[in-house]
């Protein structure tokens, strides 16, 4: 095949007619055409009244040599299939273990079994049909479950999120990470589509499908199964302990568990597992009418069905030294409640397939330096977070209540007494209130300016009524868990591999999802199944 570029299509035109422009593009007739299939779809909005998608096509054609040499602009299809990692000679003493299901291990998990190791996978929360039972309960009746909710169990923290699938990493494994997607049924646009994303509801049945072909494969799932203590001798892992009783014996074991496992972060110190501070942001949750959005991004062509719900990514340096940016945008979406720990209050964000609810939410997050720590202690980031956290809680009404404050009362430094034309999607509930005593008073000074400037990028962001819902610190893991950057083993514990968002590596489904890859790679290439 070769591989075409730069081939629009106007927002208002059917994507039937690509054939048609990939001949014009390549002076042939549509006849000579005898196949094609989109490798990569982006958006051109630059212009508000000349929006259009392009396309990086790839096209098998009549006489190829021909059109090569009629269209010095187009070349031969690279090849991008996935590389299999070879064999290594080393045994295996016992079954690897992978400890979490997010989408680190998940992967780890199942290119392990593809190659027939029969991994075990451990996951102290539930599956996820329960957890989203769970999750449920919380946000309709402020009953917390703290081994089942937004941050525990099946598929991770990303299984209630917007479920973007995208990446700044240009690693081959992303296609891969896509395309098990699509086989688990996801949508099979995501392997080309501009800004991929699965969705929520449609992620929990992804990753229940990938735990069926895991254990078709020969692997093991188990739910409730909390690792509570790490074996070690002589500078290696010789297993875990499971929820205080059960010990099981490994060689192998992979650290995949999601940033906000605190109890095992702290184990890990006390075992002497070598970890570091790393800088994180906290910030809000950020919401507008999602009409507004779309009207800033595509002016004109806001109604065009083909958009869909926009987006938006901004950043601004503030005077006070700290980037202050949005995150995780989910349009069409909903703030939601993600606590994992009684008594504190966290925010995130989540958004279904269709994207069609009435607000955009993102978090607006500001810069933290280790050196905002009170501490040196590896863990100090962690109390940093809780701290704020129980702040929060305590600030929303201590009952799970989320503290929120329209954008203008926030500029104005005045407490939010009643709500204007945006309705904050937060539940169980929330209480008009002030910020300020919940974040720290450089935070609250970073984001007053970069709202403001924020504006002059999208307009509409200072919307007076705009809402914004406290407090959100789970953006990325305070620490990091020390590996070698050759082998993926912790630098101190060999056997162990510590990866993902969790352990201070990966920062969105598809880095972590990379990850995991890796990581097995490093597992295969080293011992027989």
């Amino acid at each position: 095949m070769i591989r075409v570029s730069e081939v629009k299509l106007a927002v208002e035109e059917d994507l039937g007619l690509l054939k048609e422009k990939i001949a014009k593009k390549l002076s042939i007739s549509p006849l000579q055409i005898i196949d094609f299939r989109v490798f990569k779809e982006s958006l051109d909005a630059r212009k508000k009244n000349e929006i259009s998608f392009v396309y990086i096509v790839d096209v098998q054609v009549e006489d190829e040599a021909k059109v090569l040499r009629r269209n010095k602009n187009v070349q031969k299809s690279p090849h991008l299939s996935y590389q299999e990692a070879k064999t290594g000679d080393k045994i295996l003493h016992h079954r690897p273990i992978v400890i979490g299901t997010g989408p680190a291990g998940m992967f780890c998990g199942l290119l392990l079994a593809q190659r027939g190791y029969q991994p075990i996978l451990l996951e102290r929360g539930q599956d996820v049909d329960t957890r989203a039972k769970d999750v449920a309960e919380f946000w309709r009746h402020g009953k917390l479950s703290s081994e089942s909710n937004v941050q525990f169990g099946e598929g991770g923290a990303g299984t209630f999120s917007d479920g973007k699938l995208t990446a700044r990493t240009k690693d081959f494994r992303s296609q891969k990470v896509l395309e098990e997607f699509v086989s688990a049924g996801a949508p099979p646009e995501i392997l080309y589509a501009y800004k991929p994303h699965i969705g929520t509801d449609i992620l929990k049945s992804v990753v229940k499908n990938m735990r069926e072909q895991i254990i078709a494969l020969g692997g093991e799932v188990r739910f409730g199964s909390k690792v509570t203590d790490f074996c070690l001798k002589n500078g290696q892992i010789t297993g875990i302990k499971i929820n205080n009783t059960e010990l099981l014996n490994s060689d192998v074991v992979v650290l995949a568990i999601g940033h906000s496992a605190r109890d095992t972060y702290e184990r890990l110190f006390v075992s002497g597992i070598q970890l570091k501070q790393k800088p994180f942001s906290i910030g809000v949750r950020i919401e507008h009418p999602q009409a507004l959005i779309n009207q800033a991004q595509y002016g004109q062509k806001a109604e065009c069905s083909r958009l869909g719900a926009a987006d938006y990514r901004l950043t601004y340096q503030s005077k006070l030294g700290r980037a202050v940016y949005t995150f995780c945008m989910c349009p069409g979406g909903t703030v939601v409640a993600a606590a994992s720990e009684a008594g504190t209050v966290v925010t995130n964000g989540m958004s279904e397939y269709a994207r069609d609810q009435l607000n955009a939410n993102s978090a607006l997050l500001v810069q933290i330096n280790t050196a905002d720590f009170a501490s040196d202690h590896p863990l100090a980031g962690v109390e940093f977070q809780r701290k704020w956290e129980k702040a929060a809680f305590e600030q929303g009404g201590a009952n799970y209540s989320a503290p929120v404050q329209r954008v203008e009362d926030f500029l104005l430094d005045r407490p939010t007494v009643r709500l204007g034309k945006v309705q904050p999607s937060y539940l169980p509930a929330v209480k008009c209130t002030e910020l300020k005593d919940c974040l720290p008073e450089y935070v609250l000074a970073a984001m007053r300016e970069a709202i403001v400037e924020l504006d002059k990028k999208l307009r509409g962001f200072a919307l007076p009524d705009a809402i914004m819902t406290g407090v959100e610190t789970r953006s990325s893991a305070p620490l990091r868990i020390e590996r070698n950057s050759a082998s993926m083993e912790s630098i101190n514990i060999k056997g162990l591999f510590p990866i993902g968002e969790g352990a201070g590596y990966a920062g969105g489904i598809i880095s972590a999802s990379v990850d995991g890859l890796k990581a097995a790679e490093k597992i295969i290439s080293s011992y027989k199944p």
